[in-house]
């Protein structure tokens, strides 16, 4: 059950808005900064003098509502100039298209573009399995970057910063310098154990290695826009990255063992951190996604996917 919420909420628009309140409303998070949640990904947006950005865009039969929400807020009646995806999955780009031909920018890291324009298989490598069709030009990022861009907007410095493969391999950080406000992606999420992208080039230790960076780098006071769940702080971001390290660790020591993933599943290597696997992937799940994450390149050298 919690594949198929994990799914729907990736790959049925239409679920997705049948779960949405309605109005949809966005609500402050520093100065211009504002968060809109939902069953997508978190929508964030910078609203002034400029105009619109925003940092993902949910599914395409919410885009309307999502414009009425930053209408309603009452600070400009300007449109939305930019769009910045944090990654393909859907739920973060379902309205590019919309946006897109409504004369929005649509800005990420060039394999987001290359996944969305030819189509792209993801999943765990396991049982997770998803697929993203091609999409129409109208979907497609208009500028691309490889490791870093800058948006000077609304008198802030928005720094979009790729990380190496980790959830997926176009992952990017969207920091907010002058409002004290990051957006993840799904490099850090609220709702346990997280869906990790091999298919598409993500691994665990690239996620471990990201949220690393994120405590590294930014102020021990910055506001975290998780890619889903509640409005964060590096306190959650810490958690978060001390559970992928012993969860990973766990999953290493019984390779070292000989364990097969089926044995892992039965012995229930994961059990010690059972409070995160009740969202959308569950331990027999992220304990296949922990497996093929440390075996993914033995598999690939001897011909498997």
């Amino acid at each position: 059950m919690r594949i198929l919420r994990l799914i729907a909420f990736l790959l049925l628009p239409g679920l997705a808005l049948a779960q949405q309140p309605d109005p949809l409303k966005f609500t402050k998070v520093s100065g211009n900064i504002y968060v809109l949640g939902g069953l997508g990904g978190n929508v964030a947006a910078s609203v002034g003098d400029d105009g619109i950005l925003i940092v993902d865009d949910q599914f395409a039969p919410l885009t309307n509502r999502i414009q009425g929400a930053l209408k309603n807020l009452g600070i400009t009646d300007k449109p939305v100039r930019f769009v910045i995806n944090t990654h393909y999955h859907g739920d973060h780009t379902g309205a590019n298209g919309q946006f897109g031909d409504g004369g929005s920018i649509i800005i990420a890291h060039e394999n987001v573009r290359k996944r969305l324009e030819s189509g792209s298989d993801g999943g765990n490598g396991g049982s997770l399995k998803y697929q993203t069709p091609p999409q129409p030009k109208a979907a497609l990022p208009v500028i691309t970057f490889n490791d870093q861009i800058t948006l000077h907007f609304n008198g802030d410095d928005i720094r979009v910063t790729h990380f190496p493969p980790s959830h997926t391999d176009g992952d990017s950080v969207v920091f907010f310098s002058r409002n004290n406000v990051v957006h993840t992606g799904d490099e850090f999420v609220r709702y346990g154990f997280p869906s990790v992208d091999i298919v598409a080039g993500g691994n665990v230790q690239g996620m471990i290695a990201a949220c690393e960076k994120l405590l590294a780098t930014l102020p021990p006071d910055v506001k975290v826009i998780p890619g889903h769940g509640a409005l964060s702080n590096l306190d959650d971001v810490r958690a978060f990255t001390q559970m992928l390290k012993e969860t990973l660790a766990a999953a290493q020591k019984a390779l070292n063992e000989h364990k097969t993933l089926d044995q892992m599943k039965q012995e229930k290597i994961l059990a010690p951190w059972a409070k995160w696997g009740n969202g959308a992937i569950n331990a027999d799940t992220f304990t296949e996604t922990l497996y093929y994450s440390l075996t993914r390149e033995k598999r690939q050298s001897a011909g498997h996917n």
